[in-house]
Order: C-alpha cells, then sequence, then structure tokens
C-alpha cells in the first residue's frame, strides 16, 4: 500500500489527525470504564459473572483484529480508519443497553471488535506517518491515547458522581466522539493499494518477527496490566496504607506512563529504539525491584513511577517495528496488537491468583523478571531503527520509501 507522493506540510497534517484519532480511541476507553458498575447493575451480574463478560472484549479483538489488513487494502486506508473509527466509537452504546449476562456478552464482543480493528489501522497509518517524517511519532502517538483515556475518565467519573444514566452518557458521548474521530479521518493519508498488490489473507498467523516484537510487548503490556489494577491494592494491603494514598499511586502510575510517551519520541530519536527500550526495560526492572523491597508507601510509589516510565514507551515502538518487519505490515501489527490484547487479559487475574496461593510481592517478583525481559531482548525492535528519509523544506515531496 502507498506509492503516493505527499508533501511535508500534508504528512505533518496527517500526523496531527492520526493522533486525534488516537485521542478519540482512548476517550472510549476512558467512558466505558467508569460505567462498568452501573452496567454491571443494569444487566444483574454478578462480581464472577461480569469477570467472565469483561474477558469477551479481549476475545472480540483478537478474532478481529486480522480482518483489519483487508478492510484497508479494500476501502483505502483512509476510507477503512473512517469506518472503523465510527464503528468503534458508536459501540460504546452497546454494553449499557445489555439487559443481562448473554446481551452484555455480545455487545462486549463487538465492542471489542470494532476496538481492536480500529487499533490495527490507526497504528498502520502512524507506522506510515513515521516513515514519512523520517522521525519517531509512535510515542507520543500513544501518548495522545493516555491522554483521551484520561480525559474520558474525568467525564465518566463526573457522570457517575452525578449520578446520570449510563445509557444517555454513552450516548451522548458516542455522539460527540463519532463526529470528532470521522472529522479527523479527513487528513489521514490517503494510501491506495496498487493494482497489482494481493490482497491480505482474512486470517493468518503473523510472521515469526511479529512473534518476538509481540513477546517484548507482551512483557509490557503484562507490568501495565498488573499495575493498573492491582498498585492500589499493594500499597492498601501489602504497606497498610490509607485508600486515597493507595488511588493516588494507581493516577501518578497512569500519569507517569502518558507523560513519558508524550516526550518519548525526542529520546527515540537521539538513541534509536533498540537503546531506548534496553534502558527501558532497565528502569522498569529497577522499579519492580523497589515496589518489592520497600517497606515505605513513598518508595514503593516511586518504584511504580518508575516502573510505568521503564514501559511507556515500548509497545509503541513495538508497532512502529512491527509496520517496518516485513512486507504486510497489518498482518505484522495485527499480531502485535492480539498478543498484547492477551497480555492485558491475563495480567490481572495472573496476579491475582499468584497472590492468593503465595503473596502480592510474589507477584511483583514475576512482574520484575518480565520487566527484565524487556532489556534482555530489546534488540528484536531493531526493525524499528531502520533507514527512515530525511526531510526539510516544508514543500517538500515524501514519497513512500518502500517505492
Amino acid at each position: 500500500m502507498g506509492g503516493m507522493v505527499y508533501d511535508l506540510r500534508e504528512v505533518r497534517r496527517a500526523r496531527y489527525a492520526v493522533a486525534a484519532v488516537f485521542a478519540v480511541h482512548g476517550a472510549v476507553t476512558g467512558s466505558f470504564a467508569t460505567r462498568v458498575p452501573w452496567i454491571a447493575d443494569h444487566a444483574g451480574v454478578s462480581a464472577g459473572q461480569l469477570g467472565l463478560a469483561l474477558a469477551f472484549p479481549a476475545l472480540g479483538a483478537s478474532l478481529a483484529m486480522p480482518l483489519a489488513g483487508s478492510i484497508s487494502h479494500r476501502f483505502g486506508a483512509r476510507n477503512a480508519l473512517r469506518g472503523l473509527i465510527a464503528l468503534w466509537t458508536l459501540a460504546l452504546t452497546l454494553p449499557s443497553l445489555a439487559p443481562n449476562l448473554l446481551t452484555l456478552c455480545l455487545a462486549l464482543f463487538t465492542y471489542g471488535a470494532t476496538a481492536g480493528m480500529a487499533d490495527v489501522a490507526m497504528n498502520a497509518l502512524g507506522v506510515e506517518v513515521e516513515t514519512r517524517l523520517g522521525r519517531s511519532i509512535m510515542s507520543s502517538l500513544h501518548g495522545m491515547w493516555s491522554v483521551g483515556a484520561l480525559v474520558g475518565s474525568a467525564a465518566g467519573t463526573l457522570a457517575a458522581h452525578l449520578g446520570s444514566d449510563a445509557r444517555l452518557h454513552h450516548a451522548f458521548a458516542a455522539a460527540i466522539l463519532t463526529v470528532l474521530g470521522v472529522l479527523a479521518c479527513r487528513w489521514v493519508l490517503d494510501l491506495q493499494p496498487a493494482e497489482d498488490e494481493e490482497p491480505p489473507p482474512r486470517f493468518a498467523l503473523p510472521p515469526k518477527s511479529a512473534l518476538l516484537i509481540g513477546a517484548v510487548g507482551f512483557c509490557a503490556v503484562f507490568a501495565e496490566g498488573a499495575s493498573l489494577d492491582w498498585s492500589a491494592v499493594y500499597l492498601r494491603d501489602q504497606l497498610e496504607t490509607s485508600a486515597g494514598l493507595a488511588a493516588a499511586c494507581t493516577t501518578g502510575f497512569t500519569l507517569t506512563m502518558a507523560i513519558a510517551r508524550l516526550v518519548g519520541d525526542r529520546v527515540v530519536d537521539r538513541y534509536g529504539a533498540v537503546r531506548t527500550v534496553r534502558f527501558s526495560g532497565v528502569l522498569a526492572t529497577l522499579g519492580g525491584l523497589l515496589i518489592v523491597v520497600s517497606d515505605r508507601p513513598a518508595a514503593a510509589m516511586a518504584g511504580f513511577a518508575l516502573l510505568g516510565l521503564g514501559i511507556a514507551v515500548v509497545v509503541p515502538l513495538c508497532f512502529a517495528a512491527a509496520g517496518r518487519s516485513g512486507p504486510n505490515p497489518s498482518l505484522a501489527i495485527a499480531g502485535v496488537a492480539t498478543i498484547t490484547y492477551t497480555s492485558g487479559l491475563i495480567a490481572p487475574s495472573a496476579i491475582g491468583g499468584i497472590a492468593q496461593a503465595t503473596s502480592l510481592m510474589v507477584s511483583f517478583c514475576l512482574v520484575t523478571l518480565l520487566a527484565s525481559g524487556i532489556a534482555v531482548f530489546a534488540k528484536v525492535l531493531r526493525a524499528g531503527d531502520r533507514d527512515r528519509p530525511k526531510v526539510s523544506r516544508p514543500d517538500a515531496a515524501v514519497p513512500d520509501p518502500r517505492h
């Protein structure tokens, strides 16, 4: 896909457009997460049934992600992203309408499927823009996703505090986010398949390179999921802090990740993907060690901050490396996304299971071990360090570097 020539102004405009799409995608996630208790009450499901239902978004995403490449090939990258982001934003309305467990599972399956396809499409376009600009942007794109998630969460928290009906809240949010997402897609790159380009298979195993890159992403997302869901519990139960201080630890971890992603591209441009990820893995490992050896809340919170700082740019760089690791970027990105989604699904339950059998400290020893794997296997992201064209003049033409 590609072959078109763009001037630098168009590529820069496409960068901001894709960043807006990332923010919209994150805002949907944040809007949903804050209303899960209302959705569970409305559907009349128990805690165990809710846990079962919440596995369906990852299942839907994993099955649907490989379809994104075929959709982009058939409709073109811009039209595909426009349609997929609209389906994703509109899918926000479905879970709150579910009256029982069965319909909630179906709604969450659809919600996850649309999320996964839009995720692959926007990351593929992000890699294309990054390649044409000749500098790293994937970290800041994922930072915009985090900003969108924070905004969506803040709005959802306010709606919940006011006691609003989640069906009305999500209908209103979906309408606004659909308009914003569709408008932003007007300025993304309008990539079309070459005349002799074969359509990608609807379902296929990802290339070996994507599996190795995905393994690094797995380690990072496992640490992220464990920290988001268990950091507050760790401080409250392991270090006997107040509920407010425990919650502040989770908020601090999230903010650390968002800030690191927004500024991470400068580090990547200067040191390259492999060295950045290797150093990130070292920071994350030190953070994990600080968590498990600390007997004071302040030290543990510093450990979670270091852990967040260390893993922040790893997943964006995994997507960037996957997009340049072979002839089929969408398939490689879908493979990495599937692995990371799976990691995010199993991390919270794995941490809980280990904690029940031993202790939370032992659970975070596993997190620390996986974080060290990021540093050890960082070299598999060397595809992200391939030479990219440098363009300095505002009116310079930026061709597809693969043609």
